[in-house]
């Protein structure tokens, strides 16, 4: 597969690119909003293009043309207020899921939140965030695409264990982001893992076990 990573300058997306680069089986190409991010990443012969998420569909399926699955992990960040939050965790995901329908493309993976699809638990500190990810999450259920939804718990900038725990047996807890990226890469292909949300969190099955298992 070809895969189009949105917000691969990203923490999570830059562990994902590195290792779909490294992949005998699939093929990268690094979506990033500046045009400094694209040159960094060709300068390292990673493929890699500009799109805004704030801009027309027409412009990001334009963007995305060729690829076979896209992997969506861009986000606005801590740093921004409610309105960037629902312009790009939600809108320009939107945009992505249209753009996608429009060139043909099937395969989708979402990353989301924790728990976002029970509004009981959200963080309190965070609830224009989990709207966002809760509504995206709803819309690319009913889109027609080939998703995965994934909901990391905490992330953490430590090492990969390449052991999780998914679905309902997974209690809030923290997962590495390089684990997130792996867990992302082996749901590409893995048909127990279409038309599925699920949490993540570090645990005690391998990655491919536990995605096998998945209920």
């Amino acid at each position: 597969m070809k895969v189009g990573v949105i917000g691969a300058n990203g923490q999570i997306g830059q562990h994902v690119v590195k290792y779909l680069q490294q992949s005998d089986i699939h093929s990268v190409t690094a979506v990033v909003r500046k045009e400094e991010q694209a040159e960094k990443l060709i300068t390292n012969d990673i493929q890699a293009i500009v799109a805004d998420l704030e801009g027309s569909v027409e412009d990001l399926a334009k963007a995305l043309a060729g690829v076979d699955a896209i992997i969506f992990i861009a986000g606005s960040g801590g740093h921004t207020g409610p309105d960037k939050t629902l312009l790009i965790d939600l809108d320009g995901a939107v945009k992505t899921m249209e753009a996608a329908k429009q060139v043909g493309i099937d395969r989708y993976i979402m990353v989301s939140a924790f728990d976002a699809d029970k509004r009981q638990n959200w963080n309190e500190g965070m609830r224009p965030y989990y709207v966002a990810k809760h509504y995206a999450d709803r819309i690319l259920e009913s889109s027609g695409l080939n998703y995965t939804i994934v909901r990391p718990g905490g992330l953490v900038n430590e090492k990969a264990i390449r052991k999780i725990t998914v679905g309902p047996e997974a209690k809030p807890s923290t997962i590495a982001r390089e684990d997130v990226a792996y867990t992302l890469i082996a749901s590409l292909e893995n048909k127990n893992t279409y038309y599925r949300a699920f949490n993540l969190v570090n645990g005690e099955h391998s990655i491919e076990t536990a995605l096998n298992n998945l209920r």
